[in-house]
């Protein structure tokens, strides 16, 4: 039987820009016991799905990823278990109830080959912005010390753009540091306005909304149709 890569239109172009909040913006990340739990949900759940993690943050009451997936259908179910999974503890931890989410998690697709890069610059910068460290290597839990250092967490998977950025590792990872400093406003809205799919009229042709997110339709299904 063909693979659901070669169901459906995009391919390998296809990653997902994901994002979800606590409920109330309540800081649900306190300890780092609390960051460190999550992060072994993310290894044990991105294995569990085959999902390959590029880029990731956890800030104090919301988490960042950009990931791929073979069967795109999938990061439905790798969400919620996520979610699940970090609730259980997080309820057991504090001894609370009630919802820890805030509603539905946002998916953003994402061109691999135009954005990838970019997204994860976006991701990273995440502390910088919020005024917690200076620069992204920094902060303890992101990917950003992956690339910048080559510290090993257990979840990152080398981004296909990591090579662009030189011919040795030490090159690359000092071109990766400056490149996260050089970033632009119209950047920072592509990526915060999650409910527009970043990619050219051909990938975007390739997508179907359904639900709340989009997912690349399968051959012979009719297109979405975009409004710029």
């Amino acid at each position: 039987m063909p693979s659901y890569a070669r169901k459906h239109q995009l391919q390998q172009s296809l990653v997902y820009h994901a994002f979800s909040r606590s409920s109330g913006r309540k800081v649900i990340f306190q300890e780092a016991n609390d960051f460190n739990h999550f992060k072994s949900l993310l290894c044990e759940y991105g294995n569990r799905f085959g999902s390959k993690i590029y880029h990731w943050v956890i800030m104090p009451n919301h988490y960042h990823l950009v990931v791929e997936f073979g069967n795109p259908e999938l990061i439905s179910k790798f969400m919620a278990g996520l979610h699940r999974a970090y609730s259980h503890y997080y309820q057991k931890e504090y001894e609370t109830v009630g919802f820890l989410w805030q509603g539905r998690f946002k998916l953003q697709p994402i061109q691999k080959e135009l954005y990838l890069k970019n997204c994860g610059r976006y991701v990273e910068r995440n502390p910088v912005r919020a005024g917690i460290v200076a620069v992204a290597n920094e902060y303890a839990h992101s990917s950003a010390r992956f690339y910048c250092l080559g510290k090993p967490d257990g979840i990152t998977q080398t981004s296909p753009d990591f090579a662009e950025f030189g011919k040795c590792l030490v090159g690359r990872q000092a071109a990766y540091k400056e490149f996260l400093k050089a970033f632009d406003s119209k950047e920072e809205a592509y990526f915060s306005a999650m409910e527009i799919p970043c990619g050219d009229r051909d990938f975007l042709r390739k997508l179907i909304k359904t639900g709340a997110h989009y997912f690349p339709r399968r051959q012979g299904r009719k297109a979405a149709i975009f409004v710029s």
